[in-house]
């Protein structure tokens, strides 16, 4: 990673996430009595709990309202979520401001379209692989991993390796 891009990783303090395309692979499945089922990859959810052991927050901003996402996030003790929200930027500011932090502090992975305007407030963007290309062209980092497949925890070991905080356990 480039040197600039590893100066910006140095100062992030939060993580926001998206969940569809991000957390998973971005399908819905339903079962056969219509309940919804997400498939959520263990390697992210390992680098979310180590970004947390190390004090840097974890938040999701979700278009979608699901009980999944709610259990996933409780799951992993992440106490920042807000679902059914398309304009993210309020959502984020939310996170900010409770913890006394710029948006140049926060780093956010999207995929979508409707993903590029906090894409482009936050101080380190990234998306992952299978993420529209008109998002990868306006990140900082475009994963290898694609969403649902350890695209997180790919991010996550990028900023805890700028902190130095890689191998820290």
């Amino acid at each position: 990673m480039k040197k600039e891009l590893k100066e910006k990783l140095k100062k992030i303090k939060f993580l926001i996430l998206d969940v569809d395309g991000v957390l998973t692979d971005g399908s819905i499945v339903y079962s056969s009595m219509g309940e919804e089922i997400k498939t959520f990859n263990v390697h992210d959810g390992y680098g979310i709990e180590k970004l947390q052991a190390h004090n840097i927050f974890v938040g999701i901003i979700t278009g979608r309202d699901s009980a999944i996402v709610e259990k996933r996030a409780k799951d992993l003790k992440i106490e920042n979520l807000i679902q059914g929200t398309i304009d993210k930027i309020p959502a984020a500011e939310k996170f900010a401001n409770k913890y006394n932090i710029t948006l140049d502090e926060i780093a956010f992975m999207g995929d979508d379209l409707f993903d590029i305007p906090l894409l482009q407030k936050v101080g380190f963007s990234s998306a992952p692989k299978n993420a529209r290309k008109e998002v990868k062209r306006i990140v900082h980092y475009v994963t290898k991993k694609e969403g649902g497949k350890g695209a997180v925890r790919e991010l996550i070991d990028c900023i805890l390796d700028a902190q130095g905080l890689l191998n820290d356990e």
